[in-house]
């Protein structure tokens, strides 16, 4: 498993004043962007001292960090939720395609870093996206339950694709594929994904 999701699947904080350090720094976030949240800002936010902030975060990148794998660890979980009682490997990874794709769409933070912050975004889910890549494969795979080939694909393979298919239909919706609602998504994901599933 990569080192991303095992920070991101790790048991989390029962740090109170940590936790809200971090719900301030992602309405923070949502308001000003990354460029233009300010340490400060956030510790008042928070209602607590810079000195406090900074025995907790080494400073604004680790708080990013911070909120990033909170943020992951909510995506995750909305997934393994979604399959949880979801009985085939098919229908796992098809449904788990499903809630990411919704899930990534309308999730607030990666939308507003996508219009306020595309260049420190753009590049952990593009060039240098290998880690957060690697993590949802990882987690896709985890999800599915078997690590057993079918044909000549791995499970890992396939799971790899779904997950940069989603990465592209949420960075590019625009498509001749009509993926609008979950139902279609889904529809797309059995005649086209699905199969890769079968022997």
């Amino acid at each position: 498993m990569s080192s991303l999701l095992e920070l991101v699947l790790a048991d989390p904080s029962t740090d109170a004043v940590r936790e809200s350090i971090v719900d301030a720094a992602l309405a923070e976030f949502l308001t000003y962007g990354l460029r233009r949240t300010n340490v400060d800002v956030v510790a008042r936010r928070a209602g607590v001292s810079r000195a406090t902030l900074y025995r907790r975060f080494d400073g604004k990148d680790a708080l990013v960090a911070a909120v990033l794998v909170r943020e992951s660890r909510r995506f995750f979980g909305s997934i393994a939720a979604a399959v949880a009682e979801v009985s085939t490997v098919e229908e796992r990874l098809v449904e788990g395609f499903v809630v990411g794709v919704r899930y990534a769409r309308a999730d607030r933070l990666l939308n507003r870093l996508l219009a306020s912050d595309p260049e420190a975004l753009l590049p952990y889910l593009t060039t240098n996206g290998a880690l957060v890549v690697a993590a949802a494969r990882d987690f896709l795979v985890q999800q599915g339950g078997s690590a057993d080939p079918v044909g000549d694909r791995t499970p890992a393979g396939v799971a790899e694709l779904f997950v940069r298919l989603a990465i592209s239909f949420t960075l590019m919706p625009e498509s001749a594929i009509p993926l609008d609602t979950d139902e279609s998504v889904r529809a797309f994901a059995r005649a086209y994904l699905a199969p890769l599933m079968r022997p």
